[in-house]
């Protein structure tokens, strides 16, 4: 009998030794794969926007694939398979946490450039007579980069409005982006973040003296709420949601609110629970005017939340590019 045990014993001994191998083993591997590719970041951002704009990431992960043992290994340890694009952007060991504070306030730029960073224009081309403007106050208001940072990819809302401008110019509508460095201009002009706004002005004015055809302006933004708030399903997609801000600082205010009410409604009635609606903004520390004095057609549109992940947000996109293909076309 006690000679079953000891060797019994042995069996689990011999067990538990194979056991912390595998574990050893996979602890060595996952470090050893993560930091290979955060320290091997040849990815750019502006060739990350053109996967997005050639039928979503599929293109990024069939070039960017790994061999299959390396693949089936990562799949089976962490859930994550690089030959599906959705699983890139799910939580998992290789996961990025987000520093940058969920608050409504953008003061301190310094923090926001350790986690977002300015991108080019992959796409840009000469418009001779764009009719929308696309521009970001906060340009480096960042997505969520969950296992994207290992590529170096740092999603915002510059990323989001150049996928917009490409969305809108495919569908007939001309379409320019500001892609002017707007952290460096502040900086070069020693204003801080809350001047963001009259920065973003001075560009807005330029691009309205440069092309007497433009009629709409828009300023896209990112909100800070919770992803749960942030994010709707509709159909089999998942989308980071909108939502119009209007200041009611001016005396014209109420033809940006009637633009955006209308453009809203457009919203509920083809892509229901996408928009959370519009928000009224006047008061005691709110900007309140957000340059849409400028045009009765400006408007500011928060497309998602820190939470949110870029796939969302394309998804997001192509709804926007499809209610203003729709608003503009019947405004003719």
């Amino acid at each position: 009998m006690s000679h079953m045990k000891l060797k019994n014993n042995k069996k689990k001994k011999k067990k538990f030794k194979y056991l912390f191998l595998i574990i050893f083993i996979y602890f060595i591997f996952s470090y050893t794969f993560y930091n290979s590719f955060k320290n091997n970041k040849n990815i750019s951002n502006e060739k990350f926007i053109n996967f997005l704009l050639n039928n979503g990431n599929s293109n990024f992960t069939n070039e960017y694939k790994f061999p299959t043992i390396i693949n089936n290994t990562m799949s089976y340890l962490l859930k994550i398979d690089f030959t599906n694009p959705e699983t890139l952007f799910n939580e998992s060991i290789l996961g990025y946490n987000n520093e940058l504070e969920e608050t409504n306030e953008y003061s301190n730029l310094d923090k926001l450039k350790e986690v977002s960073y300015y991108m080019s224009d992959p796409n840009k081309v000469d418009i001779d007579n764009p009719v929308v403007y696309i521009y970001n106050s906060h340009q480096l208001e960042n997505y969520d980069n969950s296992n994207l940072e290992i590529y170096g990819i740092t999603p915002n809302v510059l990323m989001a409005s150049y996928l917009l401008k490409e969305k809108l110019n495919e569908k007939g509508i001309s379409t320019v982006v500001e892609d002017t460095n707007l952290t460096e201009f502040l900086e070069l002009n020693n204003w801080d973040y809350s001047g963001s706004y009259k920065a973003s002005r001075i560009f807005m004015l330029d691009k309205q003296n440069t092309y007497k055809s433009l009629k709409y302006y828009i300023d896209i933004h990112r909100d800070s709420v919770n992803k749960k708030l942030s994010t709707v399903t509709i159909g089999d997609k998942s989308y980071a949601r909108i939502l119009f801000v209007v200041g009611l600082e001016h005396k014209n205010y109420q033809k940006n609110l009637d633009l955006a009410n209308k453009i809203n409604s457009l919203f509920e009635k083809h892509y229901k629970g996408l928009s959370r609606g519009v928000l009224k903004k006047e008061g005691k520390n709110v900007n309140g005017i957000y340059n849409q004095d400028i045009s009765e057609n400006a408007m500011l549109i928060e497309v998602g939340g820190v939470d949110n992940n870029i796939d969302e947000v394309l998804n997001t996109i192509n709804a926007i590019s499809d209610i203003l293909s729709i608003y503009i076309g019947d405004s003719k």
